[in-house]
């Protein structure tokens, strides 16, 4: 997957006299497909702050594109090793800023020291996708709860940072990096020193790269509010026109599955209710045999119910002799009886 992109570029002296901002590729210079740009601003009121920033510029530049499987960190090393063989042994040492932007792979690296800024811009939704940090004393101020920004903007101290590339440090001073993957066709890099902020808002930046104009364009805006600005000022403008390969790929075959997604659900909503009509349907058919079924065992339970007495019977000690055992002949009885009879009237005559 490639990210493909295109840029323009500010570099202007504002009311200083001396340029301490350095950028990559240099201004004016058209590098086909470049993938790879640099902005430092040396630091002003310490010596030769225009020196570091070339340096440093130069020196990452010059070792990515002679390493292009490198990663930041050694590129970072290699800018810290040309600064300390500039080191001129002043007492307030030279130093610079530094953002840094390469595109690799589908994904965009971005790293920064200092108060110049990285910001990813989202025309299509008006919005900061993200912006970079400022390593500064007012930031940490409003952390802290010392300032608010509003206040901050109008800060005697907005101008001093608290990190930034210096030769010979006891502890090099590390970058935030980021690495960025949310990445659409149509957004923008901005990157800038912090001159180029000095009158404007994030949302300023936002509206003018989402007007119909063309990037040419819109660099003039930003351009001409930024014409009285007392200090250096600088960018990159990199505007992304295409992403190619499966990115792309991906965002079309999620479509697609969204798509397949969403008639699978209709299909099952339809099935469901149908089962759920038969459902239905069915109970109602079963409702006339169940008020059968009773009527059903209460005879079976009639046609039991003298084997359940007969039990009962026998579990009581009733007599269980058949009646026709218990009455006595009727023929032999008859007999005895009146013989009985005679014998008992003849005593009663002899009496």
């Amino acid at each position: 997957m490639k990210i493909t992109a295109t840029y323009l570029s500010l570099w202007e002296l504002g009311q200083r006299t001396n340029q301490e901002d350095s950028i990559y590729p240099s201004f004016g210079q058209k590098i086909p497909n470049n993938d790879l740009f640099i902005l430092c601003d040396g630091m002003g009121g310490h010596d030769c702050g225009e020196v570091a920033s070339q340096t440093v510029c130069q020196a990452m530049s010059s070792y990515i594109l002679a390493h292009p499987d490198t990663d930041f960190e050694s590129a970072l090393d290699a800018a810290y090793d040309a600064l300390d063989a500039k080191d001129n042994n002043a007492e307030k040492k030279m130093g610079t800023t530094l953002t840094f932007v390469k595109f690799d792979e589908g994904q965009c690296i971005v790293a920064h020291i200092g108060d110049s800024r990285v910001y990813q811009i989202r025309p299509s939704e008006k919005r900061v996708v993200y912006v970079t940090r400022d390593h500064s004393l007012v930031n940490d101020l409003i952390a802290c709860g010392e300032l608010t920004p509003e206040e901050a903007k109008h800060s005697n101290q907005k101008n001093v940072i608290t990190r930034a590339m210096q030769p010979h440090q006891e502890h090099r001073t590390k970058a935030d990096v980021a690495i960025l993957t949310d990445i659409r066709a149509g957004d923008y890099f901005y990157m800038c020193s912090d001159g180029m902020l000095e009158i404007s808002e994030d949302e300023d930046i936002v509206n003018v790269l989402s007007m119909d104009k063309t990037d040419e364009q819109k660099l003039s805006i930003l351009k001409g509010v930024t014409r009285d600005n007392k200090d250096n000022h600088s960018c990159h403008l990199i505007h992304v026109t295409a992403i190619e390969g499966s990115i792309e790929a991906t965002n079309q075959g999620s479509k697609r599955h969204l798509f397949v997604s969403k008639r699978i659900l209709l299909y099952a909503v339809a099935i469901i209710a149908i089962l759920c009509s038969i459902l239905l349907l069915s109970k109602r058919l079963r409702k006339p045999v169940e008020r059968v079924l009773p009527i059903e065992e209460e005879d079976t339970t009639i046609t039991d119910t003298p084997k359940i007495l007969q039990e009962e019977t026998r579990a009581e000690g009733a007599i269980t002799t058949p009646l026709n055992e218990l009455l006595p002949d009727t023929s032999s009885s008859n007999g005895g009886d009146s013989c009985n009879k005679e014998d008992n009237s003849s005593e009663l005559n002899q009496d």
